[in-house]
């Protein structure tokens, strides 16, 4: 079992044809997904990377019986991408776009959950379960096959984390990119909460970094539900002043609880290991667990 993505997922590419949709439809392909075709209207009929191309998700879904999406349209349209997605029966709708207007996301984010849809980002790396399905942007080569879960708002960090942890020995069960935009589809909580349900999986890293409140209601949450599996730790933007936005849209301190102290004090208040930095992230799970790094 994994979560969210496997290699029984059929996935199609939303933008298949453009530059964006194209460079990572190819990676994702040669590291084995099964991508079944993609969705670029006016293109229908044809094929791409030896690929079919459909003109809506719609058809998409009837001829392939995809159940997975992945979003490389631009800024402008790709709301509309992810409700069309929903629409079309996809369970599972991974957003890659950066920039998404905030007033689109918040008509389709209650949009998506009325039909039963998770969506991942959007502005996010995307969903990996080593040896299986790459769905998203990050560099495969990284990521070794192994029980632990990775929940992180940044891309770059995921990454890093997931070579800590192969340095330490040990290997990632499913790692998931949130996104750094205000309001993205999935939550800390909610993605630490798939992890804890999955049988696969020992323990969790989680990564957060300033602004909102994703991180501190995640370790709330795993302590009420009595720490389950053990979890590592970490929040970037420790140097940040208040007001300035670091990076993400949503990276900017806009209360006491928002800074990386608080949240980092939150954490460890609430049973998490707290790692000071990304690269203690390896050593200190392999300390949490047991084993020799």
């Amino acid at each position: 079992m994994s979560v969210l993505v496997n290699k029984d997922s059929k996935i199609i590419v939303q933008g298949f044809t453009g530059s964006e949709g194209s460079f990572h439809a190819q990676q994702m392909i040669e590291y084995g997904t099964n991508v079944v075709g993609g969705v670029t209207p006016g293109k229908g009929g044809t094929k791409h990377l030896e690929k079919p191309v459909f003109n809506s998700v719609e058809e998409a879904v009837l001829k392939t019986g995809a159940n997975t999406s992945i979003i490389f349209v631009p800024p402008a349209f790709a709301a509309d991408a992810i409700m069309e997605a929903a629409d079309a029966g996809i369970k599972v709708i991974i957003a890659i776009t950066e920039g998404i207007p905030v007033a689109d996301m918040m008509k389709a984010k209650p949009y998506i959950k009325e039909r039963g849809a998770t969506l991942i980002g959007p502005n996010c790396p995307g969903v990996i379960t080593p040896g299986e399905a790459k769905v998203g942007i990050m560099p495969g080569f990284v990521f070794k096959k192994g029980r632990i879960g990775i929940v992180s708002k940044s891309g770059t960090l995921t990454y890093e984390a997931a070579d800590q942890i192969a340095k330490a020995g040990l290997g990632v069960s499913t790692a998931i990119g949130i996104g750094g935009d205000p309001i993205i589809g999935t939550s800390t909580r909610e993605a630490v909460e798939l992890l804890m349900n999955d049988p696969e999986t020992d323990a969790i890293v989680m990564i957060g970094e300033i602004g909102g409140s994703y991180e501190a209601d995640a370790a709330r949450w795993i302590r009420a539900n009595g720490n389950k599996k053990p979890v590592v730790g970490f929040i970037a933007g420790q140097t940040a002043p208040p007001g300035r936005r670091m990076g993400h849209a949503g990276a900017i301190i806009g209360g006491a609880d928002d800074t990386a102290a608080a949240k980092m004090r939150i954490m460890a208040e609430n049973g998490i290991n707290v790692a000071e930095s990304p690269a203690e992230i390896g050593s200190l799970m392999a300390k949490v667990l047991g084993v020799v790094a």
